[in-house]
């Protein structure tokens, strides 16, 4: 056999070996998320998150579904302001160290009517076009958040919807770095709209209204 021979057959080898290192890679030993590990005593291998941390996308590549240009970010303590509204009030993490407080923007139909596009682009896939709690990706097996029309929601300050969509609240992402503080006072805006759809005082409606409310009526 000539040196070539030799050459091209050593070659053959190593690319082989290459080959086999990277299916070694692809197969290795992983966990799947939520598997049991005897390394933990727990018995879980997905680990919780670390107390104050919540994982944090923004910038260009926030749009997707996995990318990440900015490392996890910590939450300030509980009662720390974490910023200003559009009239420079600080929201605090913790409620109970401030009292709720009203939507600071004039609502008027421009205002609700910007709180309804960006609520429909944010808000309508998990709680839907009318705030049941039902939206498509609800219907597809996400956990279903709250209806706006409960009592509790209804009777909740503005600031608490604020804070709800800034910070995230149980499954929820923040949005803070997403929507603008004015589009969320003017989605909170909206949300007060839907409530008052379902739920309007008797008293405040006019005789035509009354009107097509009795023709509907079984």
């Amino acid at each position: 056999m000539t040196w070539h021979a030799w050459w091209i057959a050593g070659a053959a080898c190593a690319l082989g070996g290459c080959e086999r290192g990277m299916h070694d890679m692809y197969d290795q030993p992983k966990y799947k998320p939520l598997t049991p590990s005897k390394l933990f005593n727990d018995g879980n291998s997905s680990r919780p998150q670390v107390a104050g941390t919540v994982p944090h996308s923004a910038g260009a590549l926030a749009g997707s579904s996995s990318g990440r240009s900015d490392p996890i970010k910590a939450l300030p303590p509980a009662g720390a302001a974490i910023g200003v509204d559009v009239q420079g009030r600080s929201l605090a993490l913790d409620e109970a160290t401030e009292s709720g407080y009203a939507n600071p923007l004039p609502i008027t139909l421009p205002v609700v009517a910007r709180g309804r596009d960006r609520y429909d682009v944010y808000c309508a896939p998990c709680h839907s076009r009318t705030g049941e709690g039902d939206g498509m990706i609800v219907r597809r097996g996400f956990p279903a958040p709250p209806s706006y029309h409960t009592e509790r929601l209804r009777n909740a300050p503005d600031s608490h919807l604020f804070q709800v969509i800034s910070n995230g609240y149980g499954v929820m992402y923040p949005y803070a770095d997403r929507i603008t503080a004015e589009d969320r006072w003017a989605i909170v805006a909206y949300i007060r709209a839907l409530q008052l759809s379902q739920h309007a005082p008797a008293a405040e409606l006019d005789a035509q209204d009354m009107a097509a409310l009795r023709e509907r009526a079984p």
